[in-house]
């Protein structure tokens, strides 16, 4: 059984307050069941000595983690391994996506030290690669892509040899956003379409699945030096048919890497999941995928966005080399059999 701790409690960075919920848009919503998982689903407990220290600079430099508030059930592998993603911009999302456990309102000001406690807390962690995501801030009018691009300067300022993996928001309607995060040359540049058009309305009403699939397109038109990722939940009521033609839809835009993971409901006030997906199915996904043409591929119940995001890297950048063929059959191995 998957195990997830509240790690936010006695959080010095932010103390909840009663009239602040975490959820606002989702209080008056009726409850959703949550299903016993299955026998497949089984993390850790975090509690290692390195997961502690991982959370010890986290706390110092009084930065957000997805990790955390989304509350991620890796955790507690990553952390031991020293790897966080950090999640700028506060961490107060605009939008109220119906399957994510990120608090959502009105966000405060940008901290505009926050790029370079992130530069130094990489530094510390001593990060070969390191995932930068965010909030969605819909409420800067260039969406906070200034802000993606300091974070990006200040770590290459600190730690050169450190590659750099960004999670971005889709910057809709923000006009030169994307530009000016692309002109910070990142590594991976990952947008995560989450799930198939068809669930849009009720899963992630804030945004649009083209224009997000226009966005990874868009990256490699201003550099195809840069890898491109996307990633979905399965579990919401998809089509195995909707599937395959959103691996379409990417790679019409040449997109790298894709992401398949079991959608975990946060609370009961989330949307529920539909069917939890046996692993043999993450299998098949992924040999498809392959066979579309994808770089790089990671299909696992328990796959997330950054989940391996250093090795997954080097595996992207030998196969983008030509030095290692992508797919089952592949020296590396496939990467669903970590």
């Amino acid at each position: 059984m998957t195990v997830v701790l509240d790690l936010l409690n006695n959080d010095p960075r932010t103390k909840l307050r009663p009239d602040m919920p975490r959820h606002p848009e989702k209080a008056n919503r009726p409850d959703t069941p949550m299903q016993s998982k299955p026998a497949w689903i089984r993390v850790k407990a975090p509690g290692s000595a390195e997961w502690a220290e991982t959370r010890r600079i986290v706390r110092e430099n009084k930065l957000v983690t997805v990790c955390e508030e989304a509350r991620c059930p890796n955790i507690g592998e990553c952390w031991a391994k020293k790897h966080a993603t950090f999640m700028i911009m506060g961490d107060t999302c605009t939008r109220a996506c119906a399957f994510c456990n990120v608090r959502t309102g009105l966000p405060g000001p940008l901290d505009a030290h926050e790029p370079v406690k992130v530069a130094e807390a990489v530094a510390k962690l001593g990060l070969e690669h390191v995932a930068i995501t965010s909030v969605d801030r819909d409420d800067l009018s260039d969406g906070g892509a200034a802000h993606f691009a300091a974070t990006i300067a200040a770590i290459r300022a600190t730690s050169p040899a450190t590659t750099i993996e960004i999670l971005t928001p889709d910057f809709l309607r923000k006009t030169g956003a994307l530009e000016t995060v692309i002109a910070a040359k990142p590594d991976v540049f990952n947008h995560n379409l989450e799930t198939v058009p068809s669930k849009y309305l009720t899963v992630r009403p804030g945004a649009r699945y083209f224009h997000s699939v226009r966005l990874l397109q868009r990256v490699k038109e201003l550099d195809a030096q840069i890898f491109t990722k996307s990633g979905i939940m399965v579990g919401l009521g998809e089509e195995r048919s909707e599937v395959q033609q959103l691996m379409d839809d990417l790679r019409s835009a040449d997109v790298d890497f894709l992401t398949i993971g079991q959608y975990l409901q946060p609370t009961r006030k989330h949307h529920a999941v539909m069917r939890f997906v046996p692993p043999d199915e993450f299998e098949a996904y992924e040999k498809v995928a392959y066979a579309k043409g994808f770089l790089l591929v990671s299909a696992t119940p328990l796959t997330r966005s950054s989940h391996h995001a250093g090795d997954d890297f080097r595996k992207l950048r030998e196969r983008g080399r030509g030095l290692a063929p992508a797919g089952a059959a592949a020296p590396l191995g496939p990467v669903s059999e970590r």
